[in-house]
């Protein structure tokens, strides 16, 4: 179905809460499991997510969804067998990708196991 730019704006700030969520759980269980919590950065916690499913928002209107196969300093990443979700004037755009080089500078927030959806 076609949603309202203020529907999938209502959508998108639902799932940004239950990031924020999601994120301090990951966060949380990572610290439980180190052996030294005060000295875990956060490129340990990205290189635990590799192999794995993980939910990207971009700056703007543009969110993903596959498995990280790497990244580097600038935590540019490659995914595979992505899905991305954009929201645009005509509603909600789903497009399916074999693989996507993100660039590290437009990523706002990564969800380890996250989707905005069920697939």
């Amino acid at each position: 179905s076609v949603c309202t730019a203020a529907v999938c704006l209502f959508h998108k700030e639902e799932h940004q809460r239950s990031t924020k969520q999601s994120l301090l759980q990951f966060w949380l269980e990572t610290q439980t499991m180190a052996n030294n919590p005060s000295q875990l950065l956060p490129s340990e916690l990205i290189d635990r997510c590799i192999g794995s499913k993980i939910w990207v928002i971009m700056k703007g209107d543009k969110e993903l969804v596959g498995t990280l196969r790497g990244f580097d300093v600038y935590v540019n990443m490659v995914l595979e067998d992505v899905t991305e979700y954009e929201i645009t004037a005509e509603g909600r755009r789903i497009t399916k990708l074999d693989q996507i080089l993100l660039n590290g500078n437009n990523i706002a927030i990564l969800v380890p196991g996250g989707s905005p959806d069920p697939e």
